[in-house]
């Protein structure tokens, strides 16, 4: 631009903003790898797939000549590094394993480690029909509070028909991730037959006060893989919650388990009857909890005698009654009668309601008919049995 003499020069606004911003000539846009010397981790597999896009902007170290014709995923690498100012001693030899590097997204994968891992022990005493679960310990657990930590409790469900009436849980240890809880949890009224077909599901929770308590994993152990008096540890990892089977028949649907005892006494001429306990009874008040008391009959019942109650136990799903009722009658006109028991939730105000019963008699199936058979035959001899409670009852009256 010329100027005449006595002529001023004159800059326009964008000029001169031009000139503020950008005082010097324009220098290239550094590249975003230029901030980054070196990696931390060693290099990302990544980078060296995308490496051949960053090659023209490094020069090629002289120390690798074409003659030794390296890979060419060995030549991006070794361009990096050399750009970034590393020098082959300090370069991590090509058969040395990567360091692992934890995903970030890791809990939510399917690796097991993710959840954590859970240490217990299962064994099943055939003689007192228990099943003894002892919760041992949990490793490395999910973190679920802002804290990074956790408030772990284990909760137990036997499948078929979980419920709160077969839930177990142990206590809830405090801000970790690796508790030791050493606890046993017993489920008692466990017969050969549950054992054949019941699964036991082990949840691990997080307990929180001012929320629904979180799930963090679980596992299932079908009981057919225990021998019984024989205890079995296991160190298992914790799986994401899994669908629970709602195609079982409930037809005679499982209401709680009673234990019965029987005794006919030749001395005293008549059968005793023991109602010792109830397990896992069906929940029928609204606190999740019922008040169960237990109602036998000896029918056929012409002269309405034959009826015994136990006292009421309040709010328990898992009643101990320790009660034993006499019948004066001859041996042989056992075989003629049937023992119906049935379990029953008190209410005060309105009708109580019918929880589930069991017949015991020469026209019962399985291990009713078994119970009454032994009773008949061992005189003098007090025989406990297990007994499952149906919402069914053929010849029972519903209504107390």
């Amino acid at each position: 631009m010329t100027l005449r003499k006595g002529e001023k020069m004159t800059i326009s606004i964008q000029e001169h903003m031009a000139i503020d911003v950008c005082p010097g000539p324009i220098k290239p846009i550094k590249q975003i790898s230029d901030y980054f010397p070196r990696f931390p981790r060693g290099l990302p597999a990544a980078v060296g797939r995308s490496g051949s896009a960053l090659r023209p902007a490094v020069s090629q170290p002289s120390s690798v000549s074409p003659a030794e014709g390296p890979r060419e995923d060995d030549e991006d690498v070794d361009q990096l590094f050399g750009a970034y100012g590393t020098t082959p001693a300090e370069q991590p030899a090509k058969s040395q394993a990567p360091e692992e590097v934890v995903d970030p997204e890791g809990y939510e994968s399917d690796d097991c480690t993710a959840l954590g891992t859970l240490d217990f022990s299962l064994l099943y005493d055939q003689e007192n029909n228990a099943l003894h679960c002892t919760i041992n310990k949990a490793k490395g657990l999910k973190p679920m509070d802002h804290n990074g930590l956790a408030d772990p409790y284990v909760k137990l469900h036997l499948l078929p028909g979980a419920s709160k009436a077969n839930k177990l849980r142990t206590k809830t240890l405090r801000n970790t991730l690796n508790p030791t809880w050493n606890e046993t949890l017993t489920y008692y009224g466990i017969t050969d037959e549950d054992m054949i077909r019941k699964t036991l599901r082990i949840s691990v929770c997080d307990e929180d006060k001012f929320r629904h308590n979180e799930f963090i994993g679980e596992t299932r152990i079908p009981l057919k893989k225990l021998k019984p008096n024989q205890t079995k540890n296991f160190s298992i990892c914790l799986e994401k919650q899994l669908p629970i089977d709602k195609t079982e028949d409930k037809s005679l649907e499982e209401r709680g388990r009673i234990l019965i005892s029987l005794k006919y006494s030749a001395q005293k001429q008549g059968l005793q009857v023991g109602i010792i306990r109830c397990a896992h009874l069906a929940a029928m008040d609204a606190n999740g909890y019922s008040d169960p008391y237990v109602k036998i009959y000896l029918k056929p019942d012409e002269d309405k005698k034959s009826k015994h109650k136990t006292a009421v136990k309040k709010k328990t799903l898992n009643p101990e009654f320790n009660e034993e009722f006499f019948y004066e009658i001859k041996h042989g006109d056992l075989a003629k009668k049937t023992l119906e028991v049935t379990v029953w939730d008190y209410d005060i105000g309105k009708s109580n309601d019918f929880i589930g019963g069991v017949v015991l008699g020469i026209n019962a199936k399985g291990e009713r008919l078994k119970h009454w058979f032994d009773c008949l035959k061992n005189k003098d001899k007090k025989i406990e049995r297990w007994h499952t409670l149906t919402n069914e009852l053929p010849g029972a009256v519903l209504s107390d």
